[in-house]
């Protein structure tokens, strides 16, 4: 997993990340507004800590440009001081997902974190994904086409599971090989090895082919 906090406290932001370094969750980090914003829509991250005293650019006005501007979907979780029940309800109307009042347990923040990235993956109640004739069962990580079942690798799985939640959007590399290897991604081009070999299973007798390559961007399905 990986998040991006946005923290003008330093020591607050150093004692996160160490943190969830040790819950197993990498850490982007922006010292200020204009810092984030460029991390939040250069890169993709399971989620998003924003402070909301921020210099350069405050978080409510962060928060509002990501989902208004950029459409970034991405979960927000904001991190104040502030426990006034209107700044709450502003940071919801920009856009924010969840609310953390400091000081606050690192437990609860990584708790809420894991919360927020399952309900945004889907992964809450939802086990069975059903695309046209694409059915994936994230349980039994079962894949059928039209009825027919299709026996895919762990990985090939994990990109699909992956182009199936994101649809009708457009996946990039970066964050398929995200999925599949975290941050310690192949030198190889190991993307592109288990790519064909999940099409050969895929699409192998239908006519049609299911991933579709977008050139420059990335991938998508066309079910």
């Amino acid at each position: 997993m990986l998040v991006l906090l946005i923290e003008d406290h330093r020591l607050l932001a150093e004692n996160i990340i160490d943190y969830l370094a040790s819950e197993q969750i990498e850490v982007d980090y922006a010292a200020n507004g204009l810092q984030g914003l460029e991390l939040a829509v250069t890169h993709a991250h399971d989620a998003i800590l924003l402070d909301i005293n921020l210099p350069i650019i405050d978080g409510f006005t962060l928060c509002q440009r990501l989902r208004s501007e950029y459409n970034v979907d991405t979960p927000i979780l904001m991190l104040t001081a502030r426990d006034e029940l209107q700044d709450k309800l502003t940071g919801f109307e920009r856009g924010a997902d969840d609310y953390l009042i400091k000081p606050f347990e690192y437990r609860e923040l990584v708790a809420r974190i894991q919360a927020l990235v399952k309900r945004h993956r889907g992964e809450v109640t939802q086990k069975r994904l059903v695309l046209g004739g694409l059915e994936l069962d994230t349980g039994t990580q079962q894949v059928w086409r039209n009825g027919q079942e299709i026996i895919v690798s762990p990985t090939g799985f994990k990109i699909l599971r992956l182009l199936m939640r994101e649809h009708p959007q457009v996946v990039t590399r970066e964050l398929l090989q995200r999925e599949v290897w975290g941050s310690d991604i192949p030198d190889t081009d190991a993307l592109r090895s288990h790519l064909y070999n999940l099409r050969k299973v895929l699409d192998h007798p239908f006519e049609r082919e299911l991933i579709q390559t977008v050139k420059g961007v990335g991938l998508k399905l066309a079910p």
